[in-house]
C-alpha cells in the first residue's frame, strides 16, 4: 500500500512539474515592456524585439529597430536628410503611423505633410497598460500639430503586441477644436520601411487573392499584403493587415525600393486619377477610428500562415 501510495504522489508531482514546465515556457514567450525616459522598449521571450521612440525633438514617434525571431533587423538604418550621398526618403522611420495633407478644413493650400515630416507629431504620454503578457499592450497620445504648433488632431492609439510578432494599432484621431480635412494623397499612413536586402527583384510581394508584385498589388486594397526577402541568407517576411471595420477598405502603398504602406485617404491618387477624392472631414470633437496590424515572420507567406494569422487578428479585434 505504501508503494502505491509513493507511486501516485510521484505521478501528481511529475504532472505538478510538467504543468509548472508548461507554465514557464509560456511565461518565457510573453511580450514585455520596458518603459524609459523617451523610448518603449519591447522583448519577447526576453530578447529584444522593437523600441518605440518618441521624444519630443523628434518629428513624429516611430519604431526601430525591428528584429525577426533569429534577432536580425529587418527595418532599414535611420538616415538624415544632410547625409551623403543624399538618401532616399529619410522620412521613412521603421513603422510609423502618419499621413500628408491634414488641416483645418477652412485652409488653403499646401495642407500639413506629416509624412514627409513637414508637420510635427508631439507625444503627450505612452502608459503601459499589459506590461507583460500576450499580448502586451500600451497606449500613446499623440498631438498632430497645425503651423501655430497648437493641436490639430488629437491621436489615442493601443498597440497590442504579440509573441508571433503581430504588432496591432488601433487607432483614434479626433479633431481638437477645429474642423480638419484628411485630403486625397498617397503618402500615407500605416508604413514600414524595410532593411534594402529585401527590395527588388530580391523580394516578393504578394496579395491575398494572389496579386503579386508591385505593379499588380500598388493602389489596390486588399485583406492583406505579404512582402518577404532575404536577410543575411534568411527569408524573412513583413505582412500588413487591413481591418474590415474600418470606415472604407484600405489601398496599399507597396513599393520594390522596400516602402510598404496602407492608407485609406487616397481614392484620387492611388487609382492614378481615375476615381474621383474621397476626403475625410471631422467636425471639432468627432473622431475616425482606424486599424491595422503588421506581421514580421520567418519564411514565405504560405510556410508564416499570413492567411490564418490575418483571419485570427481580425476575429480578435471585434466590432
Amino acid at each position: 500500500m505504501r508503494s502505491l501510495s509513493v507511486i501516485v504522489v510521484a505521478l501528481s508531482f511529475a504532472f505538478l512539474s510538467a504543468g509548472a514546465d508548461r507554465a514557464v515556457q509560456a511565461a518565457d514567450k510573453d511580450v514585455s515592456l520596458t518603459l524609459k525616459a523617451d523610448t518603449l522598449e519591447v522583448a519577447v521571450g526576453g530578447e529584444p524585439f522593437t523600441t518605440y521612440h518618441f521624444g519630443k525633438e523628434q518629428k513624429k514617434p516611430y519604431f526601430w529597430p525591428i528584429r525577426d525571431g533569429a534577432g536580425q533587423i529587418i527595418t532599414r538604418a535611420l538616415v538624415k536628410p544632410t547625409d551623403r550621398p543624399k538618401p532616399d526618403h529619410p522620412h521613412h522611420r521603421g513603422l510609423w503611423f502618419s499621413v500628408d495633407e491634414v488641416d483645418r478644413s477652412d485652409a488653403p493650400p499646401p495642407h500639413i505633410k506629416f509624412w514627409a515630416e513637414g508637420g510635427r507629431i508631439i507625444n503627450v504620454s505612452v502608459d503601459p497598460l499589459v506590461p507583460k503578457g500576450n499580448p502586451a499592450r500600451f497606449k500613446v497620445v499623440n498631438h498632430w500639430l497645425d503651423r501655430q504648433r497648437q493641436p490639430l488632431l488629437i491621436e489615442t492609439t493601443t498597440i497590442s503586441i504579440y509573441d508571433n510578432r503581430l504588432i496591432a494599432y488601433d487607432a483614434t484621431l479626433a479633431a481638437a477644436k477645429d474642423p480638419v480635412t484628411f485630403g486625397d494623397t498617397k503618402e500615407g499612413l500605416f508604413g514600414f520601411r524595410m532593411v534594402n536586402s529585401m527590395r527588388g527583384s530580391a523580394g516578393k510581394i504578394v496579395s491575398a487573392d494572389g496579386h503579386h508584385g508591385e505593379t499588380e498589388c500598388w493602389g489596390k486594397p486588399f485583406e492583406w499584403i505579404d512582402y518577404d526577402g532575404p536577410v543575411n541568407g534568411k527569408l524573412v517576411g513583413v505582412a500588413i493587415f487591413d481591418n474590415p471595420h474600418n470606415f472604407r477598405p484600405s489601398r496599399y502603398h507597396v513599393r520594390s525600393y522596400g516602402l510598404f504602406s496602407i492608407s485609406p485617404f487616397g481614392e484620387h491618387e492611388y487609382t492614378n486619377k481615375q476615381n474621383p477624392a474621397k476626403p475625410v472631414h471631422l467636425a471639432p470633437g468627432a473622431n475616425l477610428r482606424l486599424r491595422y496590424a503588421i506581421y514580421i515572420h520567418d519564411g514565405d507567406t504560405k510556410a508564416a500562415d499570413v492567411a490564418g494569422v490575418y483571419h485570427k487578428y481580425v476575429a480578435e479585434s471585434g466590432g
